[in-house]
């Protein structure tokens, strides 16, 4: 199988942590894939990073995890009970399709962080073309942003007290050492640590990333799950350039 993902961006090894939890469940299911860092993602149906198993094409994260569940026969969700699925399922929306957005906005939408997404999304293009390209890329992202449950129309405060709404409710649930359905990681880990790790491990810091370290709790959670599979946003010893 070939993982087919981002190049690294903004010091992290994996910019994307739709990816990176595609990895990690890959790596915790024992099985052999490689990682093929590109952005060609017009070869993609779905324009997102993808799985390729064999000719066969799986475009989106959720839907990759469920491919490679049966793949497992059931090896990533069949020891969950119905309840922990549902609050599993319950944390994974919260932080990839709320948290996520603001910590993209962070990067996107903020005129003094926008040259890094220039020079690690862009910069393999030439100057001119990669000048139309990102703007029009970053005015895609603007209207998404203004759409989604209308996070774009709220001022830096506002969207700061729904930041913390968020770490706030995933701090709780693994306070203690927890995890996200109780004492034993899951699979809904592999996502909540991805973009915890990827809001933490940016380079230079977002406005949003400086407000995640507060939560050592968040750092401490994050760490664990990225220790236990072996696979980190960050570069490491065994993984630097």
């Amino acid at each position: 199988m070939i993982l087919h993902t981002f190049p690294p961006a903004f010091g992290q090894r994996n910019p994307s942590p739709f990816c990176m939890k595609v990895e990690m469940a890959l790596t915790h299911l024992g099985m052999d894939f490689s990682v093929r860092e590109n952005m060609e993602l017009t070869k993609s149906p779905k324009r997102k990073p993808w799985l390729e198993d064999r000719g066969r094409v799986i475009a989106d994260s959720d839907l990759i995890l469920h491919y490679l569940d049966n793949k497992s026969d059931g090896g990533l969700f069949r020891h969950l009970t119905t309840q922990q699925q549902g609050i599993g399922v319950s944390f994974v929306r919260l932080t990839e399709h709320h948290l996520y957005w603001l910590i993209l906005a962070s990067r996107w939408l903020e005129d003094d962080w926008f040259a890094n997404i220039e020079r690690d999304f862009f910069g393999y293009l030439p100057k001119p073309l990669a000048w139309f390209v990102s703007r029009a890329a970053r005015l895609k992202i603007r209207r998404f942003y203004q759409l989604h449950d209308g996070l774009g129309q709220h001022c830096r405060e506002e969207q700061t007290h729904l930041l913390r709404a968020d770490l706030n409710a995933i701090a709780a649930q693994v306070q203690k050492g927890q995890f996200i359905t109780g004492a034993e990681m899951c699979v809904f880990d592999f996502s909540v640590a991805a973009v915890l790790a990827c809001a933490m491990d940016s380079q230079p810091t977002t406005w949003v990333s400086e407000i995640v370290h507060e939560y050592a709790v968040l750092r401490d959670y994050a760490e664990k799950v990225q220790d236990r599979v072996g696979v980190y946003c960050r570069f490491t010893a065994a993984t630097s350039h």
